[in-house]
């Protein structure tokens, strides 16, 4: 293999991906977890956001409004920062084993914006709110998933999505 792309990836990385890929072959977990990516891709977080000065009174609502908004925007800033730098493929273009079953937003795998972002929103919405763990967590563990199983990440590009969203999340002070 020596230094081409698939010898860099690690062999846990790799089994970990087929297996969680082989879901995909399946026709309702490969519709489902297209439609859980398709959501993560901010129509739900968008969504919850312009809902929270509705849902949590103007004021309150307000600030945990904006403390979204600007964790979603550094995590973009991040996101793309990262993917120019590291330019690592997409599974399916470098493992002939994996198939993808969903459309992807850009280029490159690493790091999982859709995780990223999900993990960020998610911390940021319960810190102030905790009574929206109950779905928070839930669809954040479902994004993160749908990811490698469609074929568009390594198992990899999730965690450090992951420990990134949370990174971002947590560094931010919060808007009072």
């Amino acid at each position: 293999m020596g230094s081409t792309p698939l010898a860099r990836i690690p062999a846990l990385e790799r089994a970990g991906l087929l297996w969680l890929n082989r879901g995909a072959r399946y026709r309702p977990v490969c519709q489902f977890m297209r439609l859980i990516s398709r959501l993560g891709n901010g129509v739900v977080w968008y969504s919850i956001i312009a809902a929270l000065p509705v849902i949590h009174g103007l004021q309150d609502g307000s600030r945990l409004a904006l403390q979204m908004l600007a964790t979603g925007l550094i995590c973009l800033i991040v996101y793309k920062m990262l993917k120019r730098a590291t330019s690592r493929p997409r599974p399916y273009e470098v493992m002939p084993d994996i198939t993808p079953s969903a459309m992807v937003l850009d280029r490159y795998s690493f790091p999982s914006g859709h995780t990223l972002h999900a993990v960020g929103f998610s911390i940021v919405l319960i810190g102030h709110h905790g009574d929206w763990a109950w779905f928070a967590v839930p669809f954040t563990l479902l994004v993160a998933l749908s990811r490698p199983i469609l074929g568009l990440h390594y198992p990899g590009d999730v965690l450090a999505g992951a420990a990134l969203g949370a990174a971002v999340a947590l560094a931010l002070p919060a808007i009072y």
